[in-house]
């Protein structure tokens, strides 16, 4: 098939074509007498393939990477990229409906008060600034890719961060008390421990995380439950879509004001009467804190006390303070020095 057959068979113009010939996406045989295109089926699939992936946002470099993995038949890694594509859409979208939501409290404001104040617009504005500084500069310095085909393993053997692991996980699970008809989402998965819990229940679970390698080793144990890449910042689902979330020590690796942000979208992705349960590492108060790392630095454990910040373990209080705030009936319950699990239900 010649050029101008093809771009009149997808409805693209034949220099569309040629542009992505010179980015080495598409390769045509060309004649010898006349240096004429001809494109085989695998090319007319390979340029259809090209074209759906622009409309879904892909750049020229993510296209040519993802075909790479196409051209090596590597379905997962193909599959990866694909679901990093549909990650930073929705990261986009959560941001331009961030944009609406600030411009229509100015326009609230301008009907209220009949006039913006300066000071109005720029707290409004700041705001917003904020939240998306806080989306984006979430990055993952656990290295949680590398520790995917270990960590089962891990979990089982360290006593420390992962003491009383199954205890908090079955309690989840009672406290959320499940219906058959209810969906659920397991946020920060990793291999999909907590979510299968559920499944076991026969309760249809969705599950997250932002980590390729650990949801390689999910899907390779729940091969038949839904994951998504994403993570608490930008979960990769449309508003109202569960009955409860879950996560279970993975809060930690969230700053303070990412810790808001994280619990704001929880609240989006569930229905009016979703439900939200935590287990995670915790102080009971900002007081707690200071005198745990004050004793450990006098005992010369800076390491741990280095350790200890670089995990952004939660204040029992705030998480607390910002259920009340927003209107849930809590409770909670620990299970060890610094484990606790949390359960809150909207009012």
């Amino acid at each position: 098939m010649k050029i101008k057959e093809i771009a009149n068979k997808l409805n693209i113009s034949p220099r569309a074509i040629r542009f992505y010939e010179e980015k080495g996406l598409i390769s045509p045989v060309k004649q010898e007498h006349n240096q004429y295109r001809t494109f085989t089926e695998k090319e007319i699939w390979r340029l259809q393939t090209i074209l759906s992936l622009r409309e879904a946002g892909m750049t020229i470099e993510d296209i040519k990477k993802a075909l790479a993995e196409v051209d090596k038949e590597d379905k997962e890694e193909l599959l990866y990229y694909l679901e990093l594509q549909r990650s930073v859409m929705f990261s986009q979208w959560l941001e331009l409906k961030q944009i609406l939501e600030t411009t229509d409290q100015m326009i609230g404001l301008m009907k209220q008060q009949q006039s913006l104040d300066l000071h109005n617009i720029f707290e409004l504005a700041e705001g917003s600034k904020r939240l998306r500084e806080s989306r984006k500069n979430w990055y993952d310095k656990w290295n949680f890719d590398h520790k995917a085909s270990s960590h089962d393993e891990y979990v089982r053997n360290n006593n420390d961060e992962y003491q009383n692991y199954e205890e908090a996980l079955d309690m989840i699970v009672q406290w959320v008390s499940p219906q058959q008809n209810e969906w659920g989402l397991d946020i920060g998965t990793g291999t999909g421990n907590l979510a299968g819990k559920f499944l076991t229940r026969n309760i249809k679970m969705a599950a997250i995380d932002q980590s390729k390698e650990m949801l390689k080793q999910c899907r390779r144990k729940f091969p038949n439950m839904e994951t998504k890449l994403g993570n608490f910042l930008a979960i990769p689902y449309l508003d109202e879509d569960f009955d409860f979330v879950v996560t279970s020590f993975a809060f930690h690796h969230l700053t303070h004001e990412q810790k808001k942000l994280a619990l704001t979208e929880m609240r989006r992705v569930l229905k009016p009467h979703g439900r939200i349960c935590i287990a995670d590492l915790m102080f009971e108060n900002r007081k707690k804190q200071v005198e745990y790392l004050q004793d450990l630095s006098e005992k010369g454990m800076n390491n741990t006390v280095k350790a200890i910040q670089d995990e952004y373990y939660s204040i029992l209080t705030d998480l607390l303070e910002w259920f009340d705030k927003n209107r849930y009936i809590t409770k909670y319950h620990q299970i060890n020095d610094f484990l606790y699990i949390v359960y809150a239900v909207p009012i």
